[in-house]
């Protein structure tokens, strides 16, 4: 019982990094360049997955988890580091970061779809709090103003348009890598790929060089170290830990990260936003809650 104490404790500590990620990345992104700085960040990330989950043979992989688990980890990774580096400030990048965040709605709704994940009527008014939750958050001040959350979509489509294929891609590759990862873990062969594929764009970008102040290198290391290492907590606690409890506790992160957001990059956030973060926690919260007590209907 210690022991698996211990690890939930473990995978609680994923989860804070994971929501210090969005603020994070913006950092590093103001320092760095969007391209350059991501780059970086998943280059000492990969490394740090060395360190922490170790290594597998490739000829130990399934070769479709290898085909597929690549193909979508890397371009979720991609999507949600380059939508919060082009967003235009950091109001706006926490905004997309909360649009990235519908994955968990999104995750449950596939395994539903794919999976055979059983699932009541809930389901369904969990998932339409969410998209409203992010209709709220877009709207600004006003909360939902449908012509406000537009104006604003139109203001960087490129951001918010790569957070919500990000949120689609992730809930996808949950899906179908529960049915054909066979138990294993390639999460640092991906981040070798991703950091790979950044470092492609940015030497098609022309390059250049980076300027590693103080500040920067500092935000370089915090930024990796919270996708390294939460990584490698979130596996141990899934492994050994109270799983329930964390899945529970998972669906918090965009309430967590908008927090840790604001403090990070020092941005104000209106209420409208809190409301409408408080929505989509709401809306996975009753998703999750949708698979675990089938029996139950709707009155």
């Amino acid at each position: 019982m210690k022991n698996r104490n211990q690890a939930t404790l473990i995978g609680l500590v994923a989860i804070f990094l994971w929501s210090a990620i969005v603020g994070l990345i913006r950092s590093v992104s103001d320092h760095l360049g969007p391209t350059g700085g991501a780059a970086m960040m998943y280059s000492v990330a990969s490394a740090l997955l060395l360190l922490t989950v170790g290594w597998v043979r490739l000829g130990e992989f399934p070769r479709r988890y290898l085909a597929w688990g690549s193909l979508l980890f890397v371009s979720y990774e991609l999507c949600l580091a380059l939508s919060i580096g082009y967003a235009h400030n950091s109001r706006q990048a926490i905004e997309v970061g909360m649009v990235n965040y519908l994955w968990p709605s999104f995750t449950i709704v596939a395994a539903i779809m794919f999976n055979g994940q059983r699932a009541n009527l809930w389901i369904v008014p969990g998932f339409v709090l969410s998209l409203i939750g992010i209709a709220w958050v877009l709207g600004g001040e006003q909360g939902l103003d449908l012509p406000g959350m537009w104006a604003n979509l139109q203001d960087n489509p490129l951001s918010y348009g790569l957070a919500f294929a990000g949120a689609v891609i992730w809930a996808a590759y949950c899906a179908l890598t529960a049915r054909i990862a066979q138990g294993k873990n390639g999460v640092t062969l991906f981040f070798m790929l991703v950091s790979a594929a950044l470092w492609v764009k940015y030497l098609l970008e022309g390059g250049g060089a980076m300027a590693f102040t103080l500040p920067a290198t500092a935000y370089l290391l915090l930024a990796a170290a919270a996708m390294g290492f939460g990584y490698a907590a979130w596996n141990v606690g899934i492994l050994h830990g109270n799983v329930t409890l964390l899945a529970g506790a998972s669906y918090f992160i965009p309430v967590f990260s908008a927090a840790l957001s604001m403090l990070v990059l020092r941005t104000p956030l209106s209420l409208a936003f809190w409301q409408g973060a408080a929505m989509v926690c709401g809306g996975a919260l009753l998703c999750w809650w949708a698979t675990r007590v089938p029996q139950a209907r709707p009155t």
